[in-house]
């Protein structure tokens, strides 16, 4: 097997860590791992959406996320466990991983409510129906 790629932390770049982002499962699987004080398993993070992601693309989701300089992944036998390298990112570049954090909760609060409101709507418009 071949080793894993992790990038030194001088070699990260702020371009890398935006486009590794860019995507919404890419930004939802790195905002838990970076909540988190131990490590996660890859399979913890097939339902993070609605639907259910295939393996092959949540290796591909990790791939960018650990190429970019965000996460470090260690294989455990058959599983991948991997951890934030937060801290040394935001030696790099001061308060960028806390700014994304914060910007990726204020927009899912505000899809959360968004939502509701709108299933709110919808079961008023049945009932007047």
């Amino acid at each position: 097997m071949r080793p894993l790629f992790h990038p030194s932390i001088e070699d990260v770049t702020v371009e890398a860590i935006l486009h590794a982002l860019s995507d919404p499962v890419r930004v939802a699987i790195f905002t838990q791992i970076a909540g988190s004080n131990c490590s996660q398993n890859c399979s913890n993070f097939l339902n993070i959406t609605e639907k259910l992601i295939p393996k092959s693309t949540l290796s591909q989701h990790f791939k960018a996320l650990r190429e970019a300089g965000l996460i470090r992944g260690e294989r455990r036998g058959v599983e991948m466990h991997n951890t934030s390298r937060c801290q040394e990112v935001d030696k790099r570049f001061p308060g960028l991983i806390a700014a994304i954090v914060k910007a990726h909760k204020v927009q899912c609060e505000g899809r959360a409510v968004n939502g509701a409101e709108a299933k709110r709507k919808a079961v008023k418009k049945n009932v007047k129906d």
